[in-house]
């Protein structure tokens, strides 16, 4: 039998207690969406909806445009997560294989990008938007996002592990470079494009700042951006609030979760390999 070193009960307890601090939040997210006002603010609180209600879901909905901020945030998430890992992967061979001038100073330039917090290209790159007249549009979200230089960094480290013989090999067969890449570094890749295209979903349906900024009409708000909306100034709904931040995590942790064996798989291997 094997024995527990009190190390190994110390860490369990902490592992524990984080846990269960992780999870209330969402625990008391999801059973609040099913309360009624007046349970949602009742002293002592009630530990779980006693009388359980959809009401607050169905004002969510006919009220207000939940559906359509939801659809505006799985489209912005998705369609950015498609252009940079496409994008990303492609900068990331390029940094990683070919041998031209100037690419020290390129993939410095990605480097630096990565220390600049988003407040300091703001300014620019509104007005840059509106040059483009595609402010108040999911397009203005989501193109600032596409050159991602963590992306490119990440596929960068991925690519340095290709072996420049597999790739003389193709070139000597009659390969193009999109041939190339496709049948012969992407395998190798893969679980770096994975794991960046979970970091990207994620970073997107989360960057609330940049929707912030470029949506204004009430169509196009995602949906932390509509459940931000309904906080009123002199009195809240909180079980609408709850319902409406419950129907943004549930996609979201879901996504993480079926596809958590590639996330952890692309980490691993860019930790080792990179």
């Amino acid at each position: 039998m094997k024995k527990f070193s009190i190390f190994d009960v110390f860490t369990t307890l902490i592992l524990c207690l984080l846990t269960v601090l992780f999870i209330f939040p969402f625990y008391w997210i999801l059973t609040g969406a099913f309360k009624s006002q007046p349970a949602t603010i009742m002293i002592p609180p009630q530990w779980w909806p006693q009388e359980p209600t959809l009401e607050n879901f169905e004002k969510l909905i006919v009220q207000n445009p939940a559906l359509q901020w939801l659809w505006n945030s799985v489209f912005i998430s998705l369609a950015t997560m498609i252009l940079v890992c496409v994008t990303s992967s492609l900068a990331g061979y390029v940094l990683a294989k070919k041998r031209f001038y100037g690419q020290k100073l390129l993939f410095s330039i990605f480097i630096a990008a990565m220390a600049l917090p988003k407040q300091v290209v703001l300014v620019p790159l509104v007005r840059i938007i509106n040059f483009m007249g595609i402010h108040d549009t999911l397009a203005a979200v989501i193109l600032p996002l596409v050159g991602w230089p963590f992306g490119v960094f990440l596929m960068k480290q991925f690519s340095e592990n290709i072996p420049t013989e597999l790739l003389e090999s193709a070139k000597m067969d009659g390969c193009g470079e999109i041939r190339t890449f496709w049948s012969v570094a992407f395998p190798i890749v893969k679980p770096g494009f994975a794991a960046l295209a979970i970091f990207t979903f994620i970073n997107s349906w989360n960057d609330y700042f940049m929707q912030l900024v470029m949506l204004t009409s009430r169509q196009n708000l995602t949906i932390s951006l509509g459940v931000a909306t309904m906080q009123a100034e002199m009195a809240t709904n909180y079980g609408l609030i709850m319902a409406g931040a419950a129907l943004a995590a549930v996609p979201i942790v879901t996504i993480f979760l079926v596809f958590q064996k590639s996330f952890t798989q692309g980490i691993t291997m860019g930790a080792v390999k990179g």
